[in-house]
């Protein structure tokens, strides 16, 4: 009979843990949360010092009593849930909900689920740590707050079963507020000019990029500019002016943290943040290798720390060296030191055994699971080598007082790169310079090659750079990531486009009315101050009960104040000229899931539905019908026409009625101006505040 009962959090881990473990020792999972506050209430009295009110989840009854019934039997209970805030908080939930005051308990936590991992967190067994419980407490109760007193508002007024969160709600605002960027954006002309130069006896000619007067950089913003360059460099001679050689080193990159695995796999293998994070728990809890049993081949998923351990690095620089040779294994790596927000308990996710190599693993891992293992794999190893070094040679050319130049890199020792490259690894310099190039060397123009560019937009959002921002703007934590980006897409606010993370219409509706009613919930600041008041209640250096106290009257207020405001709003379908096919009433414009559509005022009896095109009063610049507001089949919101697909006018931004009074284009509001649709054009007008209503 066992005399020890383990618990942890997830059945996969079961398996894995009782391995190690001998008979004396029973394992056990909880299935996750056993309690939480109710869903049918707020589940906290603010008027008796925010108590929080716990029940058993639904469903959880039948695995509380089958724990009961081995904690009566067990001489000694340890809770093994996840080493971080949740985990901890699961063991304070089993500890009351299992009645453990009058047994011996013990808290243990590991990185790793490997055999040493396991058995040292036995010899090292702590009490439960309640400043992490109260952190966790603290974040459960303030997102309810948000979620339960924010979410009924945005249903009536905008007239559907929509939501708010603490983190989510920022997210969207981050991603609303670079559209807009995008959308105000105006583009800006650039020249750059390469010339081709011959040098003899070599086959390839050498490119050079124009630099200047001089030591004197100069951009080109014109073609007059660039026909006057031009008609000053005719019949020049080239000259080398002069010729530097270098070294450049490439450092190893850090291990990977919990946000910058979720960049990379996004990046390198096209896997959502989701998807990442279900395919490293899998790795994490345990897979079956072949002659092994079950085994955790990475540690923990949820870090934000690069921390490696002493072990860990021993076993790396043992295996570089034995593999890939002594100059290739790293003495030291110094640590990049963050600030207080790292949760330094944890290490870095790195592969529990080096010496386990993708390759050897292959066979015992689905594609996806091998993928992400030979990443995570890659990486830690890279991160552990030598850095790469480089040659350099940088040389100026002079013509007629203009400057070119030439720079090239060639690689002299690939260090960690003999392992691994990051996904967006820029390209090195396709010049591949003459060893013998002197200031001496004769040059012969083979030919220019001007080329006109237009500055570009910030880029839209991904799923990787969105993780980066968060992460930067210290908004979420590694666990939240992942659930924030998949719920905002859920409830349909953002669209994804060929990886590009796009605003519905609907994500506008909700955003406008959070910074209108609740500026101070979206408000990026506000919200990186209350994750560090977070992690301070973790540290014990701030009361929980504080934290929450201080945030719930200004919220309530804010509720009361939305509430008041909101009911003097009558909340009337808007009816439109478009008559019902079925019945003959006039139809009114409704607010679903995807938008808004045409519906028949007698429903039910009458159920005839038609998309609603809202028109803007343009006139199609192609064939002269009505410009309407249309959306993409994922949701994006573009301005076509209404003959589509006879005609195939579409542009991305509002096009305005005024003509460009350059060219007579077609003119896009961007913002407070009006840019005309024509690059080429580049006519610019701002718009009079007595029109931009109109626009």
């Amino acid at each position: 009979m066992a005399k020890y009962l383990v618990i942890v959090e997830s059945p996969a881990k079961v398996k894995t843990i009782k391995k190690f473990l001998g008979a004396n020792y029973e394992v056990m999972a909880s299935n996750g949360h056993v309690r939480d506050m109710p869903k049918s209430q707020l589940g906290f009295d603010a008027g008796n010092d925010y108590e929080p009110k716990y029940i058993t989840i639904r469903g959880k009854g039948d695995i509380l009593a089958k724990l009961r019934k081995e904690v009566k039997k067990a001489d000694k209970i340890y809770l093994a849930t996840d080493p971080d805030r949740e985990g901890e908080a699961i063991s304070w939930h089993l500890y009351i909900a299992l009645k453990l005051e009058d047994k011996k308990v013990y808290r243990i936590a590991f990185n790793e689920i490997t055999k040493n991992a396991v058995k040292e967190s036995l010899k090292n067994p702590r009490e439960i740590d309640m400043s992490l419980v109260d952190a966790q407490q603290a974040r459960r109760m303030l997102d309810r707050m948000v979620g339960y007193r924010i979410s009924p508002l945005l249903w009536a007024k905008i007239k559907r079963g929509l939501s708010a969160g603490r983190v989510q709600s920022v997210a969207l605002r981050i991603i609303c507020d670079r559209e807009d960027e995008i959308n105000a954006f105006i583009p800006e002309e650039y020249w750059t000019l390469d010339a081709a130069l011959k040098i003899k006896g070599e086959k390839k000619p050498l490119v050079a990029k124009y630099y200047g007067m001089g030591d004197k950089k100069a951009e080109i913003s014109s073609k007059e500019e660039m026909d006057k360059i031009l008609k000053d460099l005719e019949r020049a001679s080239f000259e080398v002016k002069d010729i530097k050689k270098g070294e450049r080193v490439k450092k190893a990159p850090l291990p990977f943290t919990t946000s910058t695995l979720q960049q990379e796999a996004s990046k390198a293998l096209n896997f959502s943040t989701q998807k990442t994070m279900r395919l490293a728990q899998q790795l994490y809890e345990g897979v079956e290798l072949k002659g092994q049993g079950t085994v955790g081949i990475i540690t923990y998923l949820r870090t934000d720390s690069t921390r490696v351990s002493d072990e860990a690095v021993a076993a790396s620089k043992e295996y570089i060296s034995k593999n890939y040779g002594d100059q290739y294994a790293a003495e030291v790596v110094t640590e990049k030191k963050k600030d207080q927000k790292i949760q330094d308990a944890h290490e870095a996710i790195r592969p529990t055994d080096i010496s386990s190599t993708p390759a050897d693993l292959k066979e015992s891992l689905s594609r996806d699971q091998f993928r992400l293992y030979q990443l995570i794999w890659k990486r830690f190893t890279a991160s552990r080598m030598t850095p790469a070094k480089y040659e350099t040679t940088s040389v100026k050319i002079d013509a007629k007082g203009h400057r070119f130049t030439v720079s090239a890199s060639k690689l002299s020792f690939d260090g960690f790169m003999s392992v691994y490259k990051e996904a967006d690894e820029e390209k090195t310099d396709p010049n591949t310079l003459v060893k013998d190039i002197t200031k001496d060397t004769q040059l012969a123009l083979e030919s220019f090659d001007p080329r006109q560019h237009f500055t570009q937009p910030p880029a839209h959002y991904t799923e990787a750079s969105l993780v980066r921002a968060l992460e930067e703007l210290g908004i979420g934590r590694p666990s939240t990531y992942a659930p924030t980006i998949t719920t905002i897409m859920a409830r349909r606010y953002v669209v994804k486009e060929d990886k590009n993370l796009y605003v519905s219409e609907l994500g506008e509706v909700v955003n406008n009315m959070m910074k209108d009613a609740f500026p101070t919930i979206v408000d990026v600041n506000f919200t990186a101050n209350l994750e560090a008041l977070l992690d301070k209640v973790e540290t014990g250096t701030v009361g929980w009960k504080t934290v929450v106290a201080n945030f719930y009257p200004d919220l309530d207020e804010a509720v009361k104040k939305a509430e008041k405001e909101l009911d003097e709003v009558e909340i009337a379908d808007e009816v439109s000229d478009e008559v019902c096919d079925v019945c003959g009433r006039n139809m009114v414009i409704k607010y679903g899931p995807h938008g808004k559509f045409l519906a028949c005022p007698g429903f039910p009896d009458c159920r005839s539905t038609k998309p609603y095109f809202e028109k803007i009063g343009v006139t199609c610049p192609k064939c002269g019908k009505e410009v309407v507001v249309r959306k993409t089949k994922k949701g994006r919101r573009y301005y076509g026409c209404e003959a589509i697909p006879e005609c195939d006018f579409m542009v991305w931004q509002k096009p305005s009625r005024e003509k460009c009074e350059r060219c007579g284009g077609i003119m896009l509001v961007k913002g407070n101006k009006l840019v005309c649709a024509d690059e080429q054009c580049g006519f610019v007008k701002k718009i009079e505040s007595d029109k931009a209503a109109a626009q």
